[in-house]
């Protein structure tokens, strides 16, 4: 029988532990402690107050939890002694089906993962889209995991446990994250354009304008006219862009899009994401024949990362008239011209002033896009609320000392380079810690023409100081910078310091920041407010209209730019849900105005 939230409200305490006994290996306790925050608002309040259990439990209990699991493909497995629940998890895997050769390799990786940490392997084998990983998928990703520091691996078989037991809940609670499915899918189907030298590799990499980039916005348009947009275009700088038209002819439009294009052996969520969530929106709204009060602009922006050419932002930029022509004459590494690009794509340069919007036509800008970062996995928060896009300054640095011999040179005489780099590395550390929104990041660090016996004389080096506000920014700047002089000094070494890059912070907009909120709450999910670290689209939608984000978590500890970058249907569909809800409450606020 379906269980729903409502029985599992109405039960007695035994009764709804009973109900969800399975959910946590052999872990009772779990359902016990979780049910102090019942009545339950939601499925999705339920798995977050299960998993607070667990995050809240004890070191001991928490590893006893992990230890109640049994070894993939182990000894529970072949004497059939596993929980109904683990057995159809392998079996959905393929791991009941497994060669010798496959078992003695599993065999082996369990006897080693064991002795290294102490516990057995964990990973939720159905994977992010739940209908099971590949079995070379699974020895691969035990393979990783062997390199992780124990602390880490304990908290990311922690992970994989709440992973194991959100999908065991959307089988007792006959839970299908379709909407999220479909979204999953089409990113794996995008993904298979990919750049020369990269697709050969398996490797993900989609740069401005190549034939990859241009089958993505072709497939990306493909998708817009087959879900029910209105009208479909490619533009003059290669953005995809659908609209969804008003009930009311002449209304204003809610703008929305991320970028399709991607960094050298990316993943395949970033920007991405951004584009298909609403993209299965507008499909839920074509299939229910209803138009909202205000037209629904999707846009698949072009160029976001500026690896082909330095001209990151360029198609949201191109939309707020923001396009510098000198990019034309820019070079890739080929050789071939920005212009000469453009003209091979079909697009013309002549066009493309037409493109930029009038902002008075829209009521704003938003974007949904992955977190990019392992926060809101750690908390096991499935979207978190963009407070603001952290404001930046990039540098390109030199310290410039004495080159001298290694073993003839004393300690205190020495004017060593290296050595001043890496003290002002640790200061920017301490310094943006103290802020806790702060982030300071020494990225690249060279020494030219460096030996094992030379004391280094020279030091090329980067700093990245980002913050919420352009203030608490600046403020980071000028300490990190006085440090860098009083160090420099205090070894004798002189410097150079060169601004290579400055964006301005982009707080979300109140109102909208607002409307996320709404839209996540209704889901029966906790608010996180979070800023965000990295730069997006919406900075450059800011300078015009007011924006607000949302961030959708990510797999393996949140990693991004990597082919480990991943998401799950769950989670999908949580952003697709989220998105209609604001799409909803919007519809229903005053009445949108026409356009001026």
């Amino acid at each position: 029988m379906t269980l729903t939230i409502d029985a599992l409200n109405a039960a007695t305490p035994q009764e709804a532990v009973t109900l969800l006994e399975g959910t946590y290996e052999h872990s009772p306790w779990v359902a016990q402690r979780a049910l102090a925050a019942a009545p339950f608002r939601s499925l999705q309040h339920l798995k977050h107050a299960m998993a607070r259990a667990v995050n809240d439990a004890t070191p001991d209990e928490q590893l006893a939890l992990i230890c109640a699991h049994p070894e993939l493909a182990g000894k529970a497995m072949t004497s059939q002694t596993l929980t109904a629940e683990s057995t159809h998890e392998q079996r959905k895997a393929g791991l009941t089906d497994c060669t010798p050769e496959e078992l003695a390799t599993i065999a082996q990786l369990n006897f080693a993962y064991r002795e290294k940490f102490g516990f057995p392997f964990i990973l939720a084998v159905r994977g992010p889209r739940g209908t099971g990983l590949r079995k070379q998928e699974i020895i691969d990703t035990f393979t990783r995991r062997l390199d992780h520091h124990p602390d880490f691996e304990r908290a990311e078989s922690l992970r994989n446990i709440h992973r194991i037991a959100e999908i065991r809940l959307n089988d007792k609670f006959g839970m299908q994250p379709t909407l999220g499915k479909d979204v999953w899918d089409w990113h794996e189907q995008l993904a298979v354009h990919s750049d020369p030298g990269f697709q050969e590799k398996g490797q993900l990499t989609v740069t401005y304008l190549t034939d990859a980039h241009r089958a993505c916005a072709a497939q990306i348009a493909a998708l817009m006219r087959e879900v029910g947009f209105d009208t479909v275009e490619i533009d003059a700088v290669g953005n995809v862009v659908g609209r969804y038209e008003a009930a009311t002819p002449g209304a204003r439009a809610l703008l929305t899009g991320s970028h399709y294009d991607t960094v050298r052996n990316g993943g395949k969520y970033d920007g991405r994401l951004g584009i298909f969530v609403p993209i299965a929106c507008v499909r839920e709204l074509k299939r229910q024949g209803r138009r909202l009060p205000f037209a629904f602009e999707v846009v698949g922006f072009a160029e976001e990362e500026g690896q082909r050419y330095k001209a990151t932002f360029l198609g949201s930029g191109a939309l707020i008239g923001h396009f510098n022509p000198m990019w034309l004459e820019q070079k890739d590494a080929d050789g071939v011209t920005m212009r000469q690009a453009m003209q091979h794509a079909g697009l013309r340069e002549a066009d493309i002033p037409a493109i930029q919007r009038d902002p008075a036509r829209y009521l704003g800008f938003v974007e949904v896009h992955i977190e990019q970062g392992p926060v809101l996995n750690e908390l096991d928060i499935p979207l978190g609320i963009v407070t603001s896009i952290n404001g930046g300054v990039r540098y390109v640095c030199e310290a410039i000392g004495m080159a001298s011999h290694a073993g003839t040179t004393p300690m205190d005489r020495r004017r060593d380079a290296a050595a001043g780099v890496a003290e002002l590395m640790l200061y920017v550390e301490q310094r943006a810690a103290r802020d806790g929104d702060s982030v300071g990041t020494v990225g690249m660090l060279e020494v030219p023409g460096g030996s094992i016996n030379v004391v280094p004389g020279r030091c090329k080096f980067s700093l990245d100081l980002r913050a919420p506000t352009d203030a608490q920014r600046d403020a980071m700047v000028d300490d990190v910078t006085a440090a860098l002089r009083d160090i420099m000094q205090r070894r004798g070494l002189g410097f150079s310091m060169e601004l290579a890059m400055k964006a301005a912070a982009a707080p979300s907009a109140p109102d909208w920041q607002q409307r996320w909120e709404r839209a996540v709450d209704a889901l029966g999910l906790p608010l996180f407010r979070m800023p965000s670290g990295a730069g997006h689209d919406a900075m450059k939608l800011h300078e015009v209209m007011p924006q607000a984000m949302l961030f959708v978590r990510g797999l393996n500890a949140g990693i991004s730019h990597n082919p480990l970058e991943s998401s799950t249907n769950d989670d999908i569909q949580l952003a697709v849900q989220a998105f209609q809800h604001l799409l909803d409450n919007l519809a229903t606020e005053a009445q949108i105005p026409p356009t001026p």
